[in-house]
């Protein structure tokens, strides 16, 4: 006689039963809530110091919306002397970033670049944490042995899922293109390094937001966000009162980056005491320099001395770099910078026609004269209209 048999419930769990690996949220809602935000290597390769760098890109399986850069230098020999203001990130001497068809998204000397557009743009950190110098990465450079390593964010997303770029299709890539310069004429002042110097270790990886698992799409697909670093005329004269005139725009503005260097190309702050911005002939800033430091600080937390890790000096531990101001258009939602948190209803609207001016009566002292004002500038161009408000969320 057979023994009974209990029927096992198909709809009962069962121990050890595996469960699906998935991610997928119900249909509907924003692209963020579909695209989880992933990371992947792109290349990690030495490079030569005065020497094009510029290895293939690879795919990453989504929408790219940044690339961390590590760069690294093992310590050499000894016999360097006295670092120059602006290493090691000069250390690049020109960096272009291509979307696949040719667009300049960044393009200009490596300083400006891979320091001055993450601590400016808001697109990397928030608050004192924008500022490179400030993350566990960030190593810096030992003058006697040229010893290395430094981090920054080449950045696509300018707002919260807005600005990114394809990275899925292997036929449609960015490029990214360097130019390595000497160390001798970089990151030493009077061109005193040290005797041996291992290569640069370049390390690249991308951020991206995965293909969504619905047909959903990047908001703005299409828009980019653009740094181009570009020279403004004419030439500052040592306590001048002259108008410059930047190069002229064609996008919506999210932060308006100066930089002023003399003519041994060292930054320094000559500024007006009370500098004038004028679009198109009509003044719409006049204050007084101080007061620009003081919005700077409460904006983004740079060369605020009420910083946490203020130096014991009582300085600010991420001072201003000298020589750099900039008017920040990221402050829609509140009198601070929250970095992908905006809604762009502040960003400044301008054309081809659009003629920005900045007017110093006088301009300050300037002891190698003249001085070059560069601009670099913050522009978002839009595939249609600019999509505004906060849809994602």
């Amino acid at each position: 006689m057979s023994m009974p048999t209990t029927a096992i419930n198909p709809g009962s769990t069962v121990a050890g039963r595996p469960q699906p690996q998935t991610t997928s949220e119900p249909a509907g809602g924003p692209f963020i809530r579909h695209a989880p935000s992933g990371r992947r290597p792109i290349y990690n390769q030495p490079g030569t110091f005065g020497l094009f760098f510029g290895p293939p890109m690879v795919s990453s399986p989504g929408w790219n919306k940044g690339f961390r850069i590590k760069f690294s230098v093992g310590s050499g020999g000894s016999g360097g002397s006295t670092l120059n203001a602006d290493g090691p990130q000069n250390e690049v001497q020109l960096l272009q970033l291509k979307d696949a068809w040719g667009t300049n998204l960044l393009a200009g000397p490596g300083w400006e670049m891979t320091y001055l557009v993450p601590l400016i743009s808001g697109q990397f950190g928030i608050d004192s944490t924008r500022d490179p110098r400030a993350l566990p990465s960030w190593n810096g450079i030992t003058a006697a042995s040229a010893q290395q390593q430094w981090s920054t964010y080449l950045p696509f997303e300018y707002t919260k899922g807005y600005g990114c770029i394809s990275g899925a299709n292997a036929a449609l890539l960015p490029v990214l293109q360097m130019t390595l310069a000497t160390l001798a004429t970089s990151s030493y002042a009077g061109g005193t390094a040290p005797s041996t110097v291992p290569a640069p270790q370049i390390q690249l990886d991308a951020d991206f937001y995965w293909l969504p698992n619905v047909p959903v799409d990047p908001p703005g697909i299409g828009t980019t966000c653009q740094y181009i670093f570009q020279p403004c005329n004419p030439v500052i004269t040592s306590n001048g009162s002259l108008r410059v005139q930047l190069p002229r725009l064609g996008g919506y503005l999210t932060v308006l980056g100066l930089e002023m260097r003399d003519s041994t190309n060292a930054r320094l702050d000559a500024w007006p005491s009370r500098p004038g911005i004028y679009i198109d002939g009509v003044e719409l800033i006049d204050s007084d320099i101080t007061t620009l430091y003081d919005d700077i600080a409460i904006q983004t937390d740079i060369g605020a001395t009420t910083n946490p890790t203020q130096t014991a000096a009582g300085g600010a531990a991420y001072p201003r770099p000298q020589g750099v101001i900039w008017i920040d258009r990221k402050v829609s939602l509140a009198q601070r910078d929250f970095g992908l948190l905006d809604t762009g209803e502040v960003f400044l609207s301008t054309n081809p026609g659009t003629q920005v001016e900045i007017a110093g009566v006088p301009w300050g002292p300037i002891t190698n004269s003249p001085a070059t004002l560069n601009a670099v500038i913050g522009q978002v161009v839009p595939s249609g209209p600019l999509v505004q408000g906060l849809p994602q969320v």
